[in-house]
């Protein structure tokens, strides 16, 4: 795991800690259009956020989404209070023990400035926009009998249970077709019912549980069908909800359809306790440090933050603005580069986020 933005709402009780400013960026900003510019916002709502950089450019990546989410929250009239905790590799070390994740989803959006960056045909992936709804608590990774043995040939076997109960299921169902509520009302289930009895059982499930939401078109499809589909034709899908080994499989496949891991945001939602956002990229340790990472990501995650965990729509709105105007301007990081484009890095990226979100306040010629 390499980075986070964990949630927890707390009304209006709550301060503003003292986070490094954008003093300097909003500075060059107010010169460069040639006026001077004012928030009259007062502060209505407060929110508490614990900031998990993790390992690896976790630590250059989350500092771009943090100013993002303080800077465009000061628009909209939200104080924003971050709070810095340990978790992976750095909570490892320090106390022995990782953060633990539940239940994660991945929205897959392609950029139109992007399409180039894309191994796929621009007729694909334009207009593309899909939600993986995976299940990370069970399954494969997690069921029991597994180990190692021996065979009546006396060869060494590796075995492992892939295991779904009712209820486990069923949690994860009701995410998807809450979540396709709010978008295009389609679900997807992807499984391999045809081979595997916990696939059945998933499928069954799904289709009970789509009773309670009659709104949803719900369609079900073979995992091997389904990665040819995200290939062949992925603005079909709205919604796909799976298991925990096929969304591994899948959402890495369908990174490529954004031009890149570096894109992907994701949410670890569902249980109790607070809800957990991170990007869908590792802590990419062999490029730590060389202000090279693209921290688009992680800024995409703020936005799912205030879209999914906060219901703040104006200023998730206001981040997306400001990623596409940075975009427009032709600003790529090295992993999403395409002809003609400005190669910059992970900080210069992140300023100039900030710098079109502070340009896109309402305006006042001052006589």
């Amino acid at each position: 795991m390499s980075t986070a933005l964990q949630i927890h709402a707390s009304g209006i009780k709550l301060p503003v800690s003292l986070i490094p400013s954008t003093t300097k960026q909003i500075s060059r900003a107010s010169k460069r259009v040639g006026r001077i510019r004012c928030s009259a916002t007062t502060p209505n709502k407060k929110y508490t956020i614990a900031v998990l950089p993790g390992d690896g450019i976790g630590t250059e990546v989350t500092p771009v989404a943090v100013e993002a989410l303080r800077l465009a929250g000061s628009l909209e009239g939200i104080d924003f209070e971050f709070k810095e905790m340990l978790v992976g590799g750095a909570a490892y070390e320090a106390t022995g023990v990782p953060f633990p994740e539940e239940t994660l989803k991945a929205p897959i959006t392609v950029f139109p400035q992007l399409l180039e960056a894309s191994s796929l045909k621009r007729s694909v992936t334009e207009e593309v926009d899909f939600m993986i709804i995976r299940e990370l608590a069970g399954g494969l990774y997690y069921g029991k009998p597994r180990g190692f043995g021996i065979n009546e040939k006396g060869e060494e076997t590796g075995f492992c249970t892939e295991i779904y109960s009712s209820s486990e299921v069923d949690r994860v169902a009701r995410i998807a077709f809450d979540m396709a509520m709010e978008r295009r009302g389609k679900v997807c289930s992807v499984d391999k019912a045809t081979i595997l009895e916990s696939s059945r059982l998933w499928r069954k499930r799904v289709t009970i549980m789509s009773e309670e939401y009659p709104e949803v078109d719900l369609s079900h499809m073979l995992v091997d069908t389904s990665g040819m589909e995200l290939i062949r034709y992925p603005k079909q899908f709205d919604v796909l909800l799976t298991t925990n080994v096929f969304g591994d499989i899948l959402s890495d496949v369908s990174a490529m359809i954004t031009g890149g891991i570096g894109m992907l945001p994701s949410a670890c939602i569902g249980g109790p306790g607070p809800q957990l956002f991170e990007p869908v990229h590792g802590s990419a340790p062999d490029i730590e440090g060389e202000d090279v990472a693209n921290p688009l990501a992680a800024v995409l995650t703020a936005v799912m933050l205030l879209r999914y965990g906060l219901k703040e729509e104006a200023v998730a709105k206001r981040i997306e603005n400001a990623i596409f105007d940075t975009l427009n301007e032709g600003f790529r990081t090295r992993d999403i580069s395409t002809p003609g484009a400005k190669i910059v890095g992970c900080k210069k990226m992140g300023e100039e986020i900030l710098k079109s979100l502070y340009v896109r306040v309402p305006s006042y010629q001052l006589n």
